[in-house]
């Protein structure tokens, strides 16, 4: 059951971002690389902080850990996440809309996307902060029900962050440094199965 949680946190939160980052591409534009720089170079850090926040869910699930200390962990990893998008959604917005056709409404539903993680990712922690850790079982299945709730997170609204990261603008930023994706350290990514 914590494997599952792992999971679901991996395959949220880390893919999410690398999905809204990824692409590729030629675009000789500079007023498009320039804006994907200017989200980049704010994004990185953020993205670095989900990667770090993902690794502690996932050595505490590693260890089979006390439910005090994973309740902790959670916590502390979920309002980590929370702050990132929230992070996220800001750079976006500070930016402006991308110089490209439909780019303002692309940038509001992007900030918008970003910020509603950073909410969902809030309520976790609010979740996790309330489940009894005296009782082991109570525990569990207070556990398995925030993992049920992360994979949906994972899984709504991807359409205006996909939609970030396409055409010129998607191109634009996977040429960014600051868009790559950060590797994890000494961490393994989890991949849930389809």
């Amino acid at each position: 059951m914590n494997k599952k949680f792992a999971a679901a946190l991996s395959g949220g939160a880390v893919l999410a971002m690398a999905m809204t980052l990824s692409g590729c591409g030629d675009d000789d534009d500079d007023k498009v690389n320039d804006w994907a720089k200017t989200v980049c170079d704010q994004v990185q850090p953020q993205l670095k902080k989900i990667s770090d926040a993902n690794a502690s869910i996932q050595k505490q699930t590693a260890d089979n850990s006390k439910p005090v200390d994973v309740q902790r962990t959670d916590s502390a990893a979920f309002q980590q996440i929370s702050d990132a998008y929230k992070a996220m959604g800001s750079a976006v917005d500070k930016a402006g809309a991308p110089p490209v056709e439909g780019g303002d409404t692309t940038q509001k539903d992007a900030v918008k996307e970003l910020n509603a993680s950073s909410t969902a990712y809030a309520g976790l922690r609010r979740q996790v902060d309330a489940l009894n850790t005296k009782d082991q079982a109570k525990f569990a299945d207070g556990l398995k029900g925030i993992a049920d709730e992360l994979d949906k997170i994972s899984k709504s609204g991807d359409e205006a962050l996909q939609k970030l990261q396409s055409g010129e603008v998607g191109e634009a930023m996977a040429k960014q440094p600051g868009c790559q994706k950060p590797s994890p350290g000494a961490s393994k990514t989890v991949t849930p199965k389809a």
